[in-house]
């Protein structure tokens, strides 16, 4: 009886937490949403930042490809859709966004991938993703390109980086 109430309370502060931390965090000006619009959803990614091994100028470097990750309520931690290349974002009611980075900064823990500021560019189908005209990626953790590895002998190589985050969805 005893560990069933320690795992209720765990579960309960998780949940609470959880749920806070998108909304408490302090979001720099620089990816601030345009006045008018307001957050309707939030989801925390759990995936991968994939890399390509290319030569450019001379240098071999990884360079961002796209993303794979799974989205989950933040509340109760349900897989609710998938993010992916294009960027997109697809709920599992079917709806579907794509867009484009139009802000970008350090995150705060410079290990991790950066805070970004997107603007919807295309919806597909009605449901909770139709009314989306921006998105915050917001709380990264990992996800950066690997600072070795990429050479002659890797060239179109590919590395996946672990990640997360949270996107926040904004309408008007």
């Amino acid at each position: 009886m005893p560990n069933k109430i320690v795992c209720s309370i765990v579960f309960l502060l998780q949940l609470c937490f959880g749920a806070a931390r998108a909304v408490d965090v302090a979001i720099p000006d620089a990816i601030k949403i345009p006045e008018g619009n307001s957050a309707y959803l939030t989801v925390h990614a759990k995936g991968d930042q994939i890399f390509h091994c290319m030569l450019k100028a001379g240098e071999y470097a990884w360079q961002w490809h796209s993303p794979e990750a799974k989205l989950y309520d933040t509340q109760n931690q349900a897989l609710v859709g998938t993010h992916g290349a294009g960027p997109s974002w697809t709920h599992k009611d079917g709806s579907r966004v794509k867009a484009k980075a139009i802000q970008k900064i350090d995150a705060p823990d410079k290990a991790s991938a950066a805070w970004l500021l997107l603007e919807v560019t295309e919806h597909q189908r009605d449901g909770v993703l139709a009314k989306a005209n921006y998105i915050q990626r917001i709380n990264t953790k990992g996800g950066v390109a690997p600072l070795s590895g990429c050479d002659n002998n890797h060239l179109g190589g590919e590395s996946r980086v672990r990640y997360s985050a949270d996107y926040v969805f904004y309408s008007k």
